[in-house]
């Protein structure tokens, strides 16, 4: 059994750039811990990406704040986090979840069993989009998510998403 780890836009702007907060950045040595306890070639890590007319977006027009601008210090993963995962897969997602990744996945491990586990951020926004997806996409692999290594806009909105994946049988650890 192959254990994936799929890190969620683990991005300054994230942590403490445009959309941070404390919540974020107490999570940041949890998530460099897992990450730490995973094989290097075993890891893939998210980055939301707009592009410099995000504001004229639809989800710009919901999220009036900038943030993960392609190419600027806010859309790169934290640097404690990136030198953790030097191999780490990455993805660019324009969106709130990443079809490509259920792709990836699906191709990649096609002929192999595996498991998934995601942390990152935000638990009520990426994380939860990406478990539901991945779970729709591979039904029959353990998705898993460490409520721990996550964190939300807010705590309640934080643990309303855990309760909406558990609900969806992705696991909640």
């Amino acid at each position: 059994m192959k254990r994936i780890l799929v890190v969620v836009d683990m991005q300054n702007d994230f942590i403490d750039g445009a959309l941070g907060s404390a919540e974020a950045r107490a999570i940041v040595p949890k998530v460099v811990e897992k990450i730490q306890s995973y094989p290097a070639d075993c890891i893939i890590a998210t980055r939301d990406t707009h592009e410099s007319d995000y504001l004229q977006t639809s989800e710009g027009k919901y999220l009036p704040v900038e943030h993960c601008i392609k190419g600027t210090k806010g859309w790169e993963i934290r640097e404690e986090v990136a030198l953790a995962m030097p191999q780490a897969l990455l993805v660019d997602k324009p969106t709130f979840g990443s079809t490509q990744l259920v792709r990836l996945l699906q191709s990649e491990y096609a002929n192999e069993e595996i498991e998934i586990e995601l942390v990152g951020l935000c638990t009520d926004i990426c994380v939860v989009t990406n478990a539901l997806l991945l779970k729709t996409g591979l039904p029959d692999v353990k998705i898993s998510v460490d409520g721990s290594c996550c964190a939300g806009v807010t705590p309640e909105s934080h643990a309303a998403a855990l309760l909406t994946m558990k609900m969806c049988q992705v696991e909640v650890v």
